[in-house]
């Protein structure tokens, strides 16, 4: 009834949940970083601010950006605030056009909710047979009347961007600016840079690419970073280093898009990161993508004769299955159904028998049967061998025998609640039966 990232393997597409080093619990809970409050005087929290600081010059490292802020307390937060700046750079230009904003149609459910809410209008670009964005599809698409185009590399389907070199000169060509979603961040880290991508803004989620807790809604951190020609329009307040050496918070110089949180952001996550960060140093920080790579291919690889693959290439941090191979549906002579297979819902609810969180399902919408798993750089051999396991011998049971699978789970205190009523009637308090 309660699964923790800890004890359990946690293999959800795009939205892993990360392990979270007791160190950075340990610095966190530090009395001197425990006892602060917002609105203590900059000279009273110097070691805060230069966290901050700190922060802010390993992020660009990273990322290839010239500057950051923290305000944004997630990621879809994260997002908005990229394209306030965005709308921002585009109205103080006096270029009043560009009121569209360029999504692939294999993007997070969250670029298209965040432009609208910017007053964005979305305009889907279509992906080609390979995954990827279909540049011959984003052409027509450019204008005068383009804010940017908002990507995530690797995309949705662990595939990476093969033409973003091309894509970027395009976009940029019509006056557009490139956002960066940083959601698939992982298989990238001290790999390759946003910023050397071509992309203009991004944000970064601390609490799944830098290792900070952020089950049951939160606390959340999702960074915006900006190339050298945003940074003026980055939400205020900022931290600065002056001249004597000291840290110092600063305002609104006119540019900035606004305030788009109370201070300074959620400190304790960013806090987390930090600790992060400096626990792998600059050599094994490297390793990140490298073993988010690994592991997500290594899955993958074991389970393709069983699962179906829709896209047969190497992968980043996560992939996508098209439900079973032999979901074990079987017709009658003239063609109906005699009965009904497996699908992907049942598959992810067996495996919750045998203590394993479910992956990512029917997401992303490309595929009817989609089953995107992502498996985090710091899970072991054993885990993923365990997963694959369990995968292998749920998929022969689906051949089988199918009704093991759609009575599943069988060890759960409930089976199969009714979903729908609960989305949309939910109980939000303990009712007393007696």
């Amino acid at each position: 009834m309660n699964f923790g990232v800890d004890t359990g393997f946690y293999p959800l597409g795009s939205c892993t949940m990360k392990y979270n080093p007791k160190i950075n619990e340990e610095i966190a809970g530090m009395k001197g970083f425990q006892a602060l409050h917002p609105l203590q005087p900059a000279c009273t929290v110097q070691g805060a601010l230069e966290v901050y600081y700190n922060m802010e010059k390993s992020l660009a490292a990273l990322t290839g950006m010239a500057g950051f802020t923290f305000n944004p307390c997630a990621g879809a937060h994260g997002e908005l605030t990229g394209l306030m700046i965005m709308r921002q750079y585009h109205l103080l230009r006096g270029d009043l056009k560009r009121t569209k904003v360029i999504v692939p149609d294999s993007a997070h459910g969250t670029n298209p909710a965040s432009a609208a809410v910017c007053g964005l209008e979305v305009v889907v670009v279509k992906s080609n047979p390979d995954g990827l964005v279909d540049v011959a599809d984003l052409k027509p698409l450019l204008g005068d009347d383009i804010a940017g185009i908002m990507m995530t590399n690797p995309n949705t389907l662990g595939l990476f961007e093969k033409e973003i070199g091309e894509i970027a000169k395009l976009v940029h060509g019509c006056g557009g600016l490139l956002y960066y979603d940083g959601a698939n961040m992982n298989p990238l880290i001290g790999m390759v840079r946003p910023g050397d991508m071509g992309f203009d803004i991004m944000h970064l989620n601390l609490h799944k690419s830098f290792s900070t807790p952020h089950g049951g809604g939160g606390p959340g951190s999702g960074p915006v970073g900006v190339c050298s020609k945003l940074v003026p329009y980055l939400p205020t307040p900022k931290v600065v280093r002056k001249e004597d050496g000291a840290f110092d918070i600063v305002g609104c110089d006119g540019k900035a898009a606004g305030q788009v949180s109370g201070f300074l952001g959620n400190f304790g996550v960013i806090l987390r990161g930090y600790a992060y960060i400096l626990t792998l140093g600059k050599q094994n920080v490297k390793l990140v993508g490298k073993y988010a790579t690994l592991g997500a291919n290594y899955i993958k690889e074991s389970l393709k004769d069983c699962y179906k693959l829709p896209i047969p290439t190497v992968c980043k941090h996560e992939f996508v299955f098209d439900g079973l191979v032999n979901d074990g549906s079987k017709k009658a002579a003239d063609g109906t159904v005699e009965r009904e297979g497996a699908t992907t819902l049942d598959v992810a609810k067996r495996l919750l028998d045998f203590g394993f969180h479910a992956p990512t399902i029917y997401f992303p919408l490309l595929f009817h049967q989609a089953i995107m798993i992502e498996p985090t750089e710091t899970e072991s051999l054993e885990t993923l061998d365990s997963f694959i396991e369990v995968m292998r011998k749920i998929a022969a049971e689906a051949a089988e025998d199918p009704g093991i699978l759609k009575t599943a789970p069988h060890n759960a205190p409930i089976t199969r609640p009714d979903e729908t009523t609960a989305a949309r009637q939910p109980v939000l308090k303990f009712q007393d039966e007696a």
